[in-house]
């Protein structure tokens, strides 16, 4: 069986030498079984290898006029085009010293002259194969990276789908809809990056994690599917009992996605953010959200994050315990909880990002833009004093 190794047809060798009668026996010796190129000078030798069909191995000469061979080597090494061609020295230099500067240079094999026909043609042959074995290894882990990135992408496609599956089963028991969950994920992703270069946040608000909590956001109230139509769909105040029994979907939300992690072999950051947004975005900063009363920065940074991100959102938008109230309102809102509900920082970015925050919710939106306008224009008319910071997930 022939090895994948072996050449499929004749590879071309590149003979460069001052002297013509070297090229002329070199050229008799090599061309049964190559194709040969022949370059009298190292810089022939460079518009060889910068044409369109480049050599397989390239026979190299050290003592040439103008451009000697170590200098036709660093050329070739500098250039990504050029630089993995084998190149073996080809010289009468055979003392140790000049055959340790061309191996470091970054030759692969060192020939002195007189030559030996035998000692070439199997020298020759040799790097040709280890050439053709690189190839096929470069070529076959590029094939690798693609197959790994494309299993990655479907794994991805299908951790979104299963994702977007629970989030529209949650969607079908609360008056929130799918645009609520997009507008969260765009508010956090644009308070994250502008976060990202903070003293405080800059060590987890990499890359990889703003992309992480982005897609784990849609699951931070999942735990909803589990709190009884009459006590999430209610209009009016919720009791004392019934605001209890609501706040559990922030430890029924976490234990679903537990019970999603299960099973699993490998740590996975989305479960962590998936976890931290789901239990503690109620959390607040002064020690006095749920479900554990966390204060500051023991609050995780993702849920701190979806804080801010969900409270504006249900302030803008009509619910069937709360209308909808104006953007500038939302932001007084938010500006007034600057220490006590939120992250002081985290409000900083915000009021800094309020534009960016109305624009996504256009964006978004979940009525025509006429209808958003009136909105705003019959919140402007109500009392300030009749705003508080309210959701279905606080008592009223």
């Amino acid at each position: 069986m022939n090895s994948p190794f072996a050449p499929s047809g004749k590879c071309t060798v590149l003979v460069v030498d001052d002297t013509p009668d070297n090229l002329s026996l070199m050229s008799d010796l090599l061309r049964t079984d190559y194709k040969v190129k022949l370059a009298p000078s190292g810089e022939r030798a460079l518009q060889i290898v910068a044409g369109d069909s480049k050599p397989d191995l390239i026979l190299l000469d050290i003592m040439m006029p103008d451009m000697d061979g170590y200098e036709v080597l660093r050329r070739l090494q500098f250039n990504p085009d050029t630089e993995d061609i084998p190149v073996i020295f080809l010289t009468a230099m055979s003392a140790a010293e000049d055959e340790s500067i061309g191996l470091e240079l970054g030759a692969v094999d060192y020939i002195t002259k007189p030559i030996n026909p035998a000692i070439v043609m199997a020298r020759v042959r040799n790097h040709l194969q280890l050439k053709r074995a690189r190839d096929f290894l470069a070529q076959h882990n590029h094939f690798l990276e693609q197959e790994v990135a494309n299993r990655t992408r479907a794994m991805a496609e299908l951790q979104d789908a299963t994702i977007r599956a629970m989030v529209s089963l949650a969607e079908t028991r609360d008056n929130e809809t799918g645009n609520h969950i997009r507008r969260t994920q765009h508010y956090m992703e644009a308070l994250a990056r502008h976060l990202q270069n903070h003293p405080r946040f800059k060590d987890e608000l990499t890359d990889d994690a703003i992309e992480t909590i982005f897609k784990s956001a849609p699951l931070h109230d999942i735990g909803k599917v589990g709190i009884p139509d009459r006590i999430l769909l209610k209009p009016g105040k919720l009791t004392p009992e019934e605001f209890e029994i609501m706040k559990t979907h922030t430890t029924l939300g976490r234990d679903a996605i537990i019970a999603a992690e299960t099973g699993t072999t490998q740590d996975n950051p989305f479960f962590r953010y998936a976890k931290e947004i789901a239990y503690s975005h109620q959390e607040k900063w002064d020690g006095s959200g749920y479900p554990e009363g966390l204060v500051g920065n023991t609050i995780p940074l993702s849920a701190r994050l979806m804080a801010v991100a969900d409270v504006y959102d249900a302030l803008i938008s009509e619910r069937v315990y709360k209308p909808a109230y104006s953007h500038e309102q939302a932001v007084e809102i938010i500006r007034d909880g600057r220490g006590s509900h939120f992250d002081p920082d985290m409000v900083d970015a915000f009021l800094t990002l309020s534009e960016e925050f109305r624009r996504i919710a256009q964006q978004f939106a979940d009525a025509e833009p006429a209808r958003l306008a009136e909105v705003d224009r019959l919140a402007a008319d109500l009392p300030m004093e009749r705003i508080e910071l309210t959701s279905r997930e606080e008592p009223l």
